[in-house]
């Protein structure tokens, strides 16, 4: 599993480096936050409702399963500079959270595919198909992503996959491609060794990501 992991999200880094070279043009951070505006009637994620039965005592007793609701004290904003900041971010994190999932989504299904394979070559193979595909597929996107949006998406990437890409790398692949990507991401001001902290740096990040999550955003 983790070998898949090391695979997909280094192909994804690449991309995620490519976004970088694509938007040092400082043009590319120049946008307005009024031109940011979140639409709060629109959620990313719409929220789900779970209808389902349980047995107690030989009864069969209906239940209704809803999202999480979270509830944080209100954000004072002490200038329309901060809060301009905070709607950028929840912008940011609405344009690249379904990116993020869709790797961890990539890496489960791409684990349970590599069983159905007869043998170590077809599955080499086969990463090596996937690592392309992701190329194709993501490269456009990521070019229309902004350079903070691109930052973003490396830290939202461990956040879903629960582990340092450059440690993956490292670790599964080879130190030396892990030292080519995080040198390459370096040179634009970016990291791959960054960690998401949601309980410090990123607590703001992941309360915006959660209220998100549960369509409150």
């Amino acid at each position: 599993m983790d070998r898949i992991k090391a695979y997909i999200i280094a192909a994804l880094l690449l991309v995620v480096s490519a976004v970088a070279m694509a938007q040092s043009d400082k043009n590319a951070e120049q946008v307005k936050p009024e031109d940011m505006q979140v639409d709060m009637d629109s959620p990313t994620f719409v929220p789900m409702v779970k209808v389902g039965k349980v047995l107690v005592d030989g009864d069969s007793i209906q239940y209704v399963e809803l999202n999480n609701v979270y509830v944080y004290p209100t954000l004072n904003f002490k200038n329309a500079k901060q809060r301009a900041a905070f709607n950028r971010l929840v912008y940011n994190v609405k344009k690249v959270l379904p990116i993020a999932k869709e790797v961890n989504r990539i890496i489960i299904e791409t684990y349970e595919y590599l069983q159905t394979l007869p043998n170590k070559k077809a599955r080499d193979e086969h990463l090596k198909r996937v690592e392309q595909d992701i190329m194709e597929q993501y490269k456009p996107r990521m070019k229309k992503l902004t350079y903070s949006q691109g930052k973003l998406l490396i830290k939202l990437v461990y956040r879903e996959c629960n582990s340092s890409a450059y440690e993956l790398i490292k670790a599964i692949i080879s130190p030396v491609r892990a030292g080519f990507y995080q040198a390459f991401a370096w040179t634009f001001g970016a990291s791959l060794t960054k960690k998401y902290k949601p309980e410090t740096t990123d607590r703001l990040t992941e309360r915006v990501v959660l209220m998100v999550e549960a369509g409150q955003l």
